[in-house]
């Protein structure tokens, strides 16, 4: 008979012991899916938001914008709450706010609540869990951190593949099913049918079907290995084990960091480049199907192209953390974002299927890698610090660039009449963001390897 030992400090199958960091990446993995379900169908449901509610396809985007921009303001919040109050508790509080929003969503009737509900109040919890989610995975590896956010960020990238097809169960079987029907209005207080019945459900059954999840996922999360008992998986035994991400000593740490990492170009730089980066990319995420189909190519085939891009950028979300753990982060930066800039220079002739195609392959290369290094550039370039906070402002100029991309290349869109200038912003904006890796400073060494000098003595990890 196999023997299974469960307990999360010697987790053992057999002879095999495993690591509780493994187990902590396919639990934040869980988490990321689990607050993500709308997030990544919204494509799915634009078009039934304006026929069940008149509004327009720019009011509707609007809102999707606003989450952008919202979820990136928030990242240094959510940020310094998880490094202040412990991760587990921040997304506790994520969890009852996702729930909240969602079913929220769900009753709204008006075009502000949507701005208000959808738009804004769930933007702060999938903050905390893209936020201090990422920055505590980082902290239960010494070595193989590339492998462990590789899969963890790989795991966004198959969130449309995996949940596009619920959701569209959802809004199907709610839509047709008396049952349904009685439940609906028993959720939202609203006598809806048909197809608003179905929209209502994709909002409030995901919603609670995933808060639900999140709490239980949440059991099985720790803030640092030292909270088990564990050094971080790589770590020599005679590294000492010592809590520091809770409490008194969590709060001075954050603090005194912070306020040295904030006088370094690496800092401010990192935030830069997240925001030309995201905004590049955004313009193509939105209007590419748009492109191809102007350019005559059929429905299906524009579609397929938005496809190949999406699986291109889930195999490299999972590849370019582990090419920047092993060799080093600013060259893989650099890398993902040439990708980024340069297949742009086919658009502007691309008329053929197979251009499209081509060019999907090669920007979804730049697409998935442009921002699955950051966590690992953090920690190449700051250690063992505290990084929430650090990383939750590097998201800001993530989020606020999403926002920004999806706004000028829709403005660049109705002031020519054609995508060619749309597309040259876009270029131009990963460009600019080619130039900020190439100030950055090497991460062959840390940047700030005394900052525990200005602690106290009882705050240091040495300690």
């Amino acid at each position: 008979m196999l023997n299974l030992d469960l307990h999360p400090s010697r987790l053992a199958v057999g002879n095999v012991v495993i690591h509780y960091a493994w187990v902590i990446v396919f639990v934040a993995a869980a988490m990321r899916l689990s607050a993500s379900a709308v997030r990544t169908s919204f494509a799915i449901l634009v078009p039934r938001l304006v026929e069940t509610f008149g509004w327009s396809h720019g009011m509707i985007g609007f809102g999707l914008a606003l989450q952008w921009a919202f979820s990136g303001i928030f990242g240094p919040a959510a940020g310094w709450l998880g490094d202040r109050y412990g991760i587990r508790r921040t997304m506790l509080l994520g969890a009852l706010v996702f729930t909240a929003a969602m079913v929220l969503t769900s009753r709204m009737t008006e075009l502000w609540q949507f701005y208000a509900y959808y738009g804004v109040l769930l933007s702060l919890a999938l903050a905390i869990f893209q936020v201090p989610l990422t920055a505590a995975v980082t902290l239960w590896f010494q070595k193989n951190l590339g492998l462990g956010m590789g899969i963890l960020q790989a795991s966004q990238g198959m969130g449309p593949l995996v949940l596009v097809p619920v959701v569209l169960l959802i809004i199907s079987w709610f839509g047709s099913s008396e049952s349904g029907l009685m439940i609906n209005s028993w959720v939202t207080g609203i006598q809806a049918e048909g197809q608003d019945a179905g929209l209502r459900a994709a909002f409030w059954v995901t919603g609670i079907a995933g808060g639900l999840a999140l709490v239980v996922f949440v059991k099985f999360f720790y803030d640092e290995p030292a909270q088990i008992g564990l050094r971080p998986y790589g770590a020599t035994g005679n590294e000492p084990i010592r809590r520091v991400q809770h409490g008194e000593t969590a709060q001075i740490r954050t603090q005194v960091f912070l306020r040295q990492a904030r006088q370094t170009s690496a800092f401010w730089n990192l935030i830069g480049i997240h925001f030309w980066g995201c905004a590049g990319h955004a313009i193509l995420m939105l209007f590419l199907v748009a492109i191809a189909e102007e350019r005559g190519l059929s429905k299906g085939s524009a579609a397929g192209v938005f496809v190949v891009m999406s699986v291109l950028s889930t195999l490299t979300r999972f590849g370019v953390p582990i090419a920047a753990d092993r060799f080093g982060s600013k060259g893989v930066m650099a890398v993902c974002f040439f990708m980024q800039c340069v297949p742009l220079i086919l658009l502007f002739f691309a008329h053929d299927a197979w251009m499209f195609y081509l060019f999907a392959v090669l920007f979804g290369i730049g697409l998935g890698g442009e921002m699955s290094a950051f966590p690992i550039i953090n920690r190449q370039y700051y250690g063992s610090a505290p990084i929430g906070t650090t990383y939750g402002w590097q998201m800001m100029g993530a989020g606020i660039g999403m926002a920004a991309g999806a706004v000028i290349g829709g403005v660049l869109r109705n002031l020519t009449g054609d995508f060619n200038v749309t597309i040259l912003a876009s270029f131009t904006l990963s460009a600019i963001g080619i130039a900020g890796i190439y100030l950055l400073p090497s991460t062959s060494h840390h940047l700030l390897p005394d900052w525990e000098e200005a602690l106290p003595q009882e705050a240091r990890s040495s300690a």
